[in-house]
Formats: structure tokens, sequence, C-alpha cells
């Protein structure tokens, strides 16, 4: 008997301890203090880590009654080393233990979902977006709901505004965008522009118009050349991109751009916008200038490395060849402009994707010009179709796309593409869905212990525990690229946070690949004498994603969301029972 007795304890012990605590499955698993992750090829068949079979967890009711009470009766002796009994007198020992497992109903968000770190972008040339005067913004008299999928904004600088003279730098214009996009929980993709062919709009127009290289750096003795302007009549000047003055003065602008923003959680990332026409690193429409060698630019590339440590550093569109095997051996990624107007430009992106950095995309230009093109190849331009964008989206393994470069800020896009524009923000870069969770409540047990020399009424308690298992999949086609941090909480009926259910669980940045799920457990223990909340009328179970741990301790929403029925207005995931 006593042998038996000691097989079934440890038995029970073990079913508890791998309730309570997950595998780690590899070295980039999330982590975590207590629970685990486990990486999985689908959710269904993750369940017999926790709970037996896949089957068994798919046949479970959404709460299963407290099992059948397991009383267990030792004797009165206890098995020694050698085989042996030995009494121990008026001792006897009972344990009941009653488990109840609620699995949660699990649908997905009804509507487009923006997130931070990914997703679509339209122009933002200043603070003046926000205004209501504007009639594309976000508070204009159209109602642009283009917006809603919006999570950060993008544009140009010009050089010589930031920087007018040497050693001197003008950052108010460029603050007051940024203030204006946090205020609106965005964050910003700067370039900053050397040159824009754009503005030559006669024969030899004032050059500030279309040449923002600082007046200073010419004053230096950098040089400058004559240009034509491809198809027309215009002649200007142009900067001679490998000039030692010019290349001095642009890594000096770069030091002092990276003291002030590097790391700055107000910036998405950063172009690399040194040479060329629209900073592009290309010289397609003012003849007579021509770029630096390759030497040259994998210089520049270097140095914008090395003063940028925090901050996400892009390659322009035509920085190919060798140029971009250096970008991505310096964790620089790679952005292309030309979609779908060129055929086989997403393709060009899955180097930065295999090299596990994220991609940025633009098309070849705004989305009603797109519509006039003829598709004529080679000598045109592809115009735009559904198709081809969702093509673009997926191939290239986005996580950054504008949505519409003109002015109108996406308003005619989003008003011919709603719903395949809404359906695409779930897409795009990497999107969290909750396939699985089932909360296990065991009960705790009272052990009523009498012993000689002690009276008959001391009590000795066992913990209940709660083991809350979830499975998520990222949905998306790219990778999480930054930190993410699990946190389970039960919750009153107004959502407001009573108690952390096990401890937060770092998911570490571009180890969330995607189409991966992964399994996560929380689980801890309740003294004896206390209320389990997870057995109170009114509290529930909720999850959150945030981007620091920082974040939750000091009790700000969450902000990273999960594409799940059931967000509340704090972005935290309140799960439901069936």
């Amino acid at each position: 008997m006593a042998k038996s007795l000691e097989k079934i304890f440890l038995t029970t012990a073990a079913t508890l301890f791998f309730a309570a605590c997950g595998d780690d499955a590899s070295s980039s698993a999330p982590e975590n203090g207590e629970g685990g992750a486990i990486l999985v090829e689908e959710s269904s068949s993750s369940s017999a880590v926790l709970f037996g079979s896949s089957s068994d967890v798919a046949q479970s009711s959404s709460v299963t009654q407290p099992s059948s009470s397991a009383e267990i009766l030792s004797s009165n002796s206890v098995a020694d080393t050698n085989g042996s009994s030995s009494s121990i007198a008026d001792t006897s020992v009972a344990i009941k233990a009653d488990t109840t497992k609620i699995t949660y109903a699990l649908k997905p968000f009804d509507g487009p979902l923006s997130n931070p770190h990914k997703g679509f972008t339209v122009p933002t040339g200043g603070a003046w977006t926000f205004v209501p005067e504007f009639e594309y913004g976000p508070y204009g008299s159209l109602n642009n709901r283009a917006w809603d999928l919006v999570s950060y904004g993008s544009g140009y600088q010009q050089w010589n505004k930031l920087n007018p003279a040497k050693g001197v730098y003008d950052w108010t214009e460029l603050e007051k965008l940024l203030n204006a996009l946090a205020e609106h929980n965005m964050t910003y993709a700067l370039r900053v522009l050397p040159y824009t062919p754009s503005f030559i709009k006669s024969d030899f127009p004032p050059q500030e118009d279309y040449d923002w290289t600082p007046p200073f750096v010419y004053e230096m003795g950098a040089k400058k050349i004559q240009i034509d302007l491809r198809g027309t009549e215009y002649h200007a000047y142009a900067p001679v991109w490998d000039d030692p003055i010019y290349l001095q003065a642009a890594k000096e602008f770069a030091k002092a751009l990276a003291e002030k923003y590097d790391g700055d959680p107000r910036i998405e990332y950063i172009d690399v916008r040194t040479f060329g026409e629209w900073g592009e690193w290309h010289t397609s429409h003012i003849l007579g200038s021509e770029m630096p060698a390759d030497s040259v630019l994998k210089d520049m590339l270097d140095y914008y490395a090395s003063v940028f440590k925090k901050t996400q550093l892009v390659l322009p569109s035509n920085g190919f060849g060798d140029v971009y095997t250096h970008a991505l051996n310096l964790g620089i990624t790679k952005r292309d402009d030309g979609f779908i107007g060129i055929p086989g430009r997403p393709d060009t992106l899955l180097r930065a994707y295999n090299a596990n950095l994220p991609t940025i995309a633009e098309n070849i230009a705004g989305y009603r010009t797109m519509l006039t093109y003829d598709d004529l190849i080679p000598g045109g331009s592809q115009k735009w179709t559904a198709e081809r964008w969702v093509d673009a989206i997926t191939t290239a393994h986005l996580t950054y796309y504008v949505l519409d470069q003109d002015n109108d800020c996406g308003y005619y896009f989003y008003k011919d593409n709603k719903a395949l524009a809404d359906s695409m923000s779930k897409v795009i870069g990497y999107n969290f869905t909750v396939t699985r969770a089932e909360l296990l409540i065991i009960a705790g047990a009272d052990n009523a212990a009498s012993t000689a020399g002690k009276s008959a009424d001391t009590t000795v308690g066992n913990a209940a525990t709660n083991t809350l298992s979830i499975t998520v999949k990222n949905t998306g086609v790219a990778p999480c690229f930054f930190d993410v941090y699990l946190v389970a909480e039960f919750v009153d009926s107004t959502g407001a946070a009573i108690a952390q259910l096990g401890k937060t669980i770092r998911i570490p940045k571009a180890s969330f690949k995607d189409g991966a799920s992964q399994q996560f457990t929380f689980g801890s223990d309740v003294p004896v004498g206390e209320a389990n909340l997870a057995t109170q009328p009114g509290v529930s179970v909720a999850l959150s994603l945030y981007e620091s741990e920082d974040a939750y301790k000091s009790g700000k929403n969450s902000t990273v969301r999960f594409d799940n029925d059931g967000l509340q207005g704090n972005n935290k995931l309140l799960l439901k029972s069936r």
C-alpha cells in the first residue's frame, strides 16, 4: 500500500508540475520566469504538452465541472529504504483535489487593425496634417478614414533647413511634427533630402528651389556640375556626389542627427539619403550627374552605422549589388520605391527579409496616377490592380508600405479599396492571433494531520494553482522586429486589472516568425486561506502586449493589439468563455 501511495503521489505531483511549467523550445524562445513558450506547427497540436492529446482539448467543454474528487488515504506506515515498513503512530493524510478547465471562445477582430512598428503610412508633411483645416487629415472635412490604417507618418525634410550653417542645426519644425505624431500614437520615418529635380520648373531656376544641399557646403569649396533635366530643355546644377568636402559635410550632419535622434522612440526608421535625386542613390533624370563609386557608397553606410546604434537605418531604392550586400551586413535594411509599376521589384526585397530585417516599399507613383498606366512593358509602367498590390505585400514580406504617396493622403485609394485595405492591415508585418486559450484551475486540498504530541486541530493546507495556456500564431507576412512583452492578468467586470497571473514573458525581436505558432503558459499558486481570483464572480482573464516591461509596470496602456474579438479600450484582450 505504501509503494502504491508513493507512486500515486509522485504521478500527481508530476502532473501539477508540467501543468504549471512550459518548456523552452529553443534559444530564441520567449524569456520568462514562470511559464514558457513552445514553437508548434499548428495550434491544435500544441495542447498535448499541458493537457494530453489534442483530441482531448478539442472535445472539452467551455467549463469542465470539477472532476470526481480523488481522495487518497495513507496507511499508517511508510516504506523505508530497504522496502520494509515502519510505523508512524496516529498519522492520517487526506488529499482532495478538484480540477476545472475553462476553454475560451476566440474570434477574429472585426475591422482594420493597426499596430506599432509595422503597417501603412501616408505623407505627413508637418504638424499641420492634424489641423481640421487640412481636409485630407484625420480631422478634415472629408472624414478620411484611411487614417484608421496608418500606424506611422513619413515624409522628407530638407538638409539645408535642418543644417542652415556649419555646425548649426534647427530641429524646430521637425520637433513639432514628431510631437504631433506622438500625440496620435504614431512615429515618423525620416528622409533628409539633399536634392530634388521635381522643382526644376524653368531654365536655371533659383538653386534653393531644388538643390537642398546647404549653401555653406559650396562656400567651403564643394564642387557642383551643370545638368540637363531629362525630357525638358531645362538646365540646372547638382552636387558632385563624391566631392570630399561634400562627403565630409554629409557625415557631420549624420553625426549631429544621430546625437539628436538615435534611439528616439518617435523615429521609426531613417533612410540614408546622401546621394542622388531625392536621395534615392540614382541620377536618372539629371543628365550629366553621376553616382559615386561603390567604395564611396559603402563608406557612407559604414559611417552611418557607426553613429546610429539604435535606430533602424534604411538603404534607399537604388542601392543594389555589392552595396546592398554591404548594407545587410551592417544591419541596414532595404526599401524599394518601384512597386507595382515595375515587374519583379517585390522580389528584390527578399534578401533583406532573409537577413531577418524589415522590408519597406512605396509604389512607383501615386494611386490615381498608376490607374492611368498602359501596362506596356518595356517602355511603360504597370497599372495598379488589387491583385498586384496584394502580391507585392506578400511576396516581399513587407513590414512597412506607403498606402499612397499623393497629397490626398490615401483618401481616394481607401475610398476605392476599403475592404481590401482593411484586410491587408492584418497581413502586412506581424499579426498576433490567439488561436487557443485554456485556464486550468486545481483547487487546494486541506491536509488534516494529527500526530503524536500535536493538537488534533493542526491543519496543513495545499495551495490552489491556476495555469493559463495559450497558443498565439503570427498570421502576418513578417516577424515582429522589436521586443514584445506578454502579460496575463485577472481583471474585474470593468476590465480593470486585479492581479497578474504568472510572470511577464519577453519575446525577443525577430524571434516570432511569420506563419509560426508559439505556446505560452502562465502559472501561479494561491496561498492557503486566500480566495482564488480565478473562481470569483465577475473576474475574467485578460491578455496584453507591451513594447517594454516598464510600460506595463508603470500602468500604461498596452500598445500592441491582438487580432481577436474582445479588445478593450486599453488594448487588452478580454478572454470570454464559450
